[in-house]
């Protein structure tokens, strides 16, 4: 998988004999070409650190009520779009 600035690295990866026909076959029957299966894994472990992400955060947050949650979540937003929408000069 070649990046504009490639910026990329070889990964060596072993998988069964099973899920690669099956991911092979998947990737043929959705027209994908070369590169698809990089593609396809980069971005399957990007959705699985994502998850886990998002599982941690829920397990931090877990004792925390959800309405202090919401407020906490509207305050940053708040900064974040001021910050992002402030007037240039």
């Amino acid at each position: 998988m070649k990046t504009a600035d490639n910026d990329t690295v070889r990964w060596t990866i072993f998988a069964s004999k099973e899920t690669d026909l099956s991911l092979r076959t998947h990737l043929a029957q959705a027209g994908l070409k070369k590169g698809s299966l990089s593609q396809f894994v980069a971005d399957a472990v990007r959705w699985r650190l994502f998850d886990l992400n998002v599982r941690a955060a829920q397990a931090h947050n877990a004792e925390v009520p959800s309405a202090q949650l919401e407020d906490e979540i509207e305050q940053a937003l708040s900064e974040v779009r001021a910050e992002r929408f402030a007037p240039r000069t």
